[in-house]
């Protein structure tokens, strides 16, 4: 028999540090960021062989430096405390703006420079102009598409999604889904009416909003989600809470969407019922709700279940992809999830995958589980949507056996 009493606490020694340190890097990282966002463009299109006019040097650096100060100023002011809208706008644009000229500034940077020096083409400092002017271009033109991207109206996603025990009766149920509508600083009151109208030409039996509303509290929001009232549904409208509710006094947003006639689904379920037979309606509260302190706010899937029969299908609204362990493990045959938005501005999508086991589309989990994870139907902070557009999502679901 080895004596293993002695070699466990060094093996927790040896972790303990490593996670220290990845911790206090962690909290860096507010202040690292945004160095890094403004200090890299500079250095690239400025500094790297440009030998750019003084004048041309010294106002670009001074821009980058107003950027790299104004930016975590104003984020600060419109979402901390304060919470002055106007200056949410400000951060949140300098954010986005920020996050694209870093990435192409990078990638096109280095890679057009290497393709320029091995095709001979011009000096050093023709080629570092070149890339300057084709990483402002291409930033311009992102930005520019993004925020066109994120402002329009959400294109309907359409697909059909197989569930091997759902009834023949079921057969064909129309779902819509939107998520992550995000009402904001920018008033979008008139773009929610035309997301509303947009959902009400798909004749949705079931219309699900699985969480983030808003960034703000009901009371601050309510004119952007008033239109949220005039959505229609043969058989119902329920809804889950997300994480930025939980940033928003999330009780005064279920409330309000009760009072708009949604049913918020707090780890309750709700049968739907058709051609004799039954889909079980379930929903959660998001992951993050038990930490934020606010009573009876948690996610609990055997409670929403609780009193359903284990042989009846069951769809589930939980707001995180990452909730879908759970919903597998406990035989739940479709989970509709929000939260990703696709990584909104590419590529900030690999990080989200580190946090989260899918990004958007339908996955399978287990022998039995799917999961559809929406990119989302506004978008949160920057205003722009790069490569990672918005939906409302039609999903027919289809029985094994059609009647």
């Amino acid at each position: 028999m080895t004596d293993t009493s002695d070699t466990r606490p060094a093996q927790g020694e040896t972790r303990a540090p490593r996670q220290s340190r990845l911790l206090r890097l962690m909290r860096y990282l507010p202040l690292i960021a945004p160095v890094l966002l403004w200090a890299v463009p500079c250095w690239v299109l400025l500094y790297t062989g440009q030998h750019w006019p003084l004048p041309v040097t010294l106002a670009g650096t001074v821009l980058f430096a107003v950027g790299l100060v104004c930016m975590p100023l104003a984020m600060v002011r419109g979402h901390g405390r304060r919470q002055q809208d106007r200056a949410a706008i400000l951060g949140d644009t300098l954010l986005g703006s920020s996050w694209v000229l870093f990435t192409w500034s990078v990638l096109l940077g280095a890679l057009l420079r290497l393709a320029l020096t091995v095709a001979g083409v011009g000096g050093g400092q023709d080629r570092a102009r070149i890339v300057t002017w084709a990483v402002l271009g291409v930033a311009a033109v992102l930005l520019g598409w993004g925020y066109a991207e994120a402002r329009r109206v959400p294109r309907v996603r359409r697909l059909d999604v197989r569930l091997p025990r759902l009834g023949a009766g079921l057969d064909g149920l129309r779902v819509v889904l939107i998520t992550d509508t995000h009402y904001g600083p920018l008033d979008r009151a008139r773009w929610s009416a035309r997301v509303c109208e947009t959902v009400n030409t798909l004749e949705a039996d079931l219309v699900c909003h699985t969480g983030d509303i808003a960034d703000g509290t009901a009371e601050r929001r309510r004119a952007q989600a008033i239109p949220l009232g005039t959505v229609r549904a043969t058989k119902a409208r329920v809804y889950v809470t997300g994480n930025h509710e939980y940033y928003s006094e999330a009780q005064g947003w279920v409330d309000l969407m009760d009072e708009l006639g949604w049913k918020p689904l707090r780890n309750r379920h709700l049968l739907l019922e058709r051609g004799g037979d039954t889909l079980v309606v379930a929903g959660v509260d998001d992951v993050t709700a038990e930490s934020s302190g606010l009573a009876g706010h948690r996610a609990h899937l055997a409670g929403a279940l609780q009193g359903a029969d284990p042989d009846l299908p069951v769809l589930l609204l939980a707001h995180q992809p990452k909730f879908i362990d759970r919903a597998a493990a406990a035989g739940v045959d479709l989970q509709l999830s929000g939260h990703t938005h696709g990584g909104q501005i590419w590529p900030f999508h690999h990080l989200v995958r580190l946090d989260q086991p899918a990004l958007a589309g339908l996955t399978h989990h287990g022998s039995r589980t799917r999961l559809y994870t929406s990119r989302g139907t506004g978008f949160w902070g920057p205003p722009f949507r790069v490569f990672a557009p918005s939906e409302i999502t039609l999903l027919v679901l289809r029985s094994q056996q059609q009647p």
